[in-house]
C-alpha cells in the first residue's frame, strides 16, 4: 500500500512539474467566441471584479472553517480522555461552526446587496 501511494504521489508530482506549457492568444479583437472574453475578465466592470474577489474570499474562508471542523474532530479522537484536550476540541469545533455560519450569512448578505444594487429583486 505504501509503494502505491509513493508511486501515485511521484506520478502526480511529475505531471504537475513537467506538464505541457499551454498558452493562447487572440488573433484579432473581434475573435472572441461565445463571449469568452467578457466571461474571463470579470465581466469588464470594477463591480464584477469586486464581486468575484469577495465570493472567492468567502469560498476560501469556508474551506478553512471546514478544515478546522476536521481538525477539531482529530483533536477529539486523539484526546484519549484528557479533559483539557477534549475541552480544546469542543471549543475548536464550536468556533469552526460559528465561522461557517458567519461565512454563509456574509455570502447571503453580500449577494443580496449586490442584487439590490443592480436593481434586481433578491430571491
Amino acid at each position: 500500500m505504501k509503494k502505491i501511494l509513493i508511486t501515485a504521489f511521484a506520478l502526480f508530482a511529475a505531471f504537475s512539474i513537467f506538464g505541457a506549457d499551454v498558452s493562447a492568444q487572440l488573433i484579432a479583437p473581434d475573435d472572441c467566441p461565445s463571449g469568452v472574453c467578457t466571461n474571463t475578465s470579470f465581466g469588464g466592470s470594477l463591480r464584477q471584479a469586486i464581486i468575484t474577489v469577495i465570493n472567492f474570499m468567502l469560498f476560501f474562508l469556508g474551506i478553512v472553517a471546514v478544515a478546522f471542523v476536521i481538525f477539531a474532530g482529530f483533536l477529539y479522537l486523539t484526546s484519549r480522555g484528557d479533559d483539557g484536550q477534549v475541552e480544546k476540541a469542543k471549543k475548536t469545533l464550536l468556533y469552526a461552526v460559528i465561522g461557517i455560519i458567519i461565512v454563509i450569512l456574509s455570502f447571503a448578505i453580500v449577494n443580496t446587496v449586490i442584487q439590490v444594487g443592480q436593481g434586481q429583486r433578491p430571491v
